[in-house]
């Protein structure tokens, strides 16, 4: 654990693709739900809400508890205490270096090391927080991700000596020096002087029978080689922690590829954050509920793990099988989204007019006007006319635009729009022109007049 501590302090690039893994589970909101509707876990959960909220340093125990991503295993100390209401509450989580734990034997299970044991004592029930990581299968104590990159970094870090070694010589040429054969060992001694004055002072003396000759060496090829495996070194780290290159290191790759890449990334921060919400279910919320609600069912700990571009996917999504007819529970769409249900009575936000109807082409007039009446004023035959109104006229933009599409995609026409829509009538003739066409504008507004059609059906009943 130490030697993995050393590596992470000795290697930039290796501290931050860490540091980059953790940020992305520690960046993410939280939330805690009750275990069911039922009020006594709602009291539980908001409690369990406002303990967390307290824990000033809780980002950073997070942080320390994703240390097992690289260690295996992370470990910290609860320190409990008691409010001025007489519950049982987290004063305080310490980090717990790695170095004092050790296994018990050739099981999985932990001590502790302390000054009173030495010989190592089994962890308190309800007083420690245990999180681990599982790179790969095994013993737990291989489990980290710093046993990977440890080849790796023991290359690299030979290669940077060596390379900075060169860099210190680079540019120099070759210092030789000869001396005659007569030479005593003052000459030689002396001649060995003035060479390594020449490389520092770029002056120097040497006797009358000994020479210095300077040879020039091409040394391109020998800095590329160090560059080279330096950089071949982080790629491999990167991979190992991040699970692709392109979001973590320069170099060439096009959209699509980094795209992928981060999606990759994605899919590790999603699988720590789930790990972690096990952690912090188990290992703090946990014990907080039993001390204080003896019996009671334990809350859910969820990180929003969906990132605005799916979200947004979602969305479009949702609105199109709910204008298909899909039966969706509201409950499904607040929970996708992270949106707290509103309260009886609490202010809402309700979409225009102008939003509900986009190709309504309405007048602002018109639609300030429908706006304003209050809908509970109006008889409900208005309301239902109203809707087929727009409706309709936004199903007559809707086929014009259908038309002006097909028109368009028609290869070779140059009749006119009468004759045009005489030959869509020819079913053939229509499948066939459909089946040429990749247009997503044209699904779009099928999907749309198919929707408006169904209202239309609707009101007229």
């Amino acid at each position: 654990m130490e030697l993995f501590e050393d590596m992470e302090e000795k290697d930039p690039h290796m501290f931050s693709q860490f540091q980059t893994r953790k940020l992305a589970v520690t960046g993410l909101e939280w939330e805690v739900q009750p275990f069911s509707d039922e009020e006594t876990d709602q009291a539980v959960a908001d409690f369990v809400r406002e303990q967390i909220l307290s824990i000033e340093n809780f980002d950073d125990v997070m942080t320390h508890m994703l240390d097992a991503i690289e260690k295996g295993i992370s470990i910290m100390e609860i320190i409990w205490g008691v409010d001025a209401a007489g519950h049982n509450v987290i004063d305080d989580i310490l980090y717990i270096h790695q170095k004092k734990l050790m296994w018990a034997g050739d099981s999985e299970d932990l001590l502790l090391v302390t000054m009173d044991h030495p010989e190592g004592m089994p962890l308190i029930e309800n007083k420690f927080v245990v999180h681990h990581y599982t790179a790969k299968s095994g013993h737990p104590s291989r489990a980290g991700l710093m046993r990977v990159c440890s080849w790796m970094y023991l290359f690299k870090n030979f290669n940077i000596k060596d390379w900075v070694a060169f860099a210190e010589l680079y540019g120099q040429p070759l210092r030789l020096g000869k001396y005659d054969q007569a030479a005593s060992e003052k000459d030689k001694t002396e001649l060995l002087r003035a060479l390594i004055q020449l490389g520092s002072d770029a002056a120097g003396i040497i006797p009358d029978s000994t020479t210095i000759e300077f040879i020039e060496a091409n040394k391109t090829s020998s800095s590329e080689v160090y560059e080279n495996l330096a950089r071949y070194a982080d790629e491999q780290i990167s991979k190992a922690i991040l699970g692709q290159t392109l979001t973590s290191d320069s170099g060439g790759g096009s959209y699509a590829q980094s795209k992928t890449h981060d999606e990759v990334r994605h899919d590790l921060t999603v699988a720590d954050a789930k790990a972690l919400a096990v952690t912090i279910r188990r290992d703090i919320i946990r014990p907080l509920v039993e001390f204080n609600f003896p019996g009671a069912e334990i809350p859910l700990f969820d990180f929003d793990i969906g990132d605005d571009e799916t979200k947004e996917q979602k969305a479009d999504l949702l609105e199109k099988l709910v204008g298909l007819g899909l039966k969706v529970p509201a409950a499904y769409a607040y929970k996708t989204f992270a949106i707290p249900q509103p309260e009886e009575g609490e202010e809402i936000l309700a979409p225009s007019i102008r939003q509900a109807f986009p190709a309504a082409g309405l007048a602002d007039t018109e639609l300030k006007a429908m706006s304003d009446d209050p809908p509970g004023e109006r008889p409900e035959q208005a309301e239902l006319d109203k809707i087929v109104a727009l409706c309709n006229s936004s199903m007559a933009e809707i086929m014009g635009r259908m038309v002006g599409v097909l028109r368009q995609e028609a290869e070779g026409w140059d009749g006119s729009l009468a004759e045009f829509a005489e030959a869509l009538k020819d079913k053939d003739r229509l499948s066939e022109l459909y089946a040429k066409m990749e247009s997503p504008e044209l699904d779009d507004l099928l999907h749309q007049s198919i929707y408006l059609s169904s209202l239309i059906g609707r009101t007229q009943e």
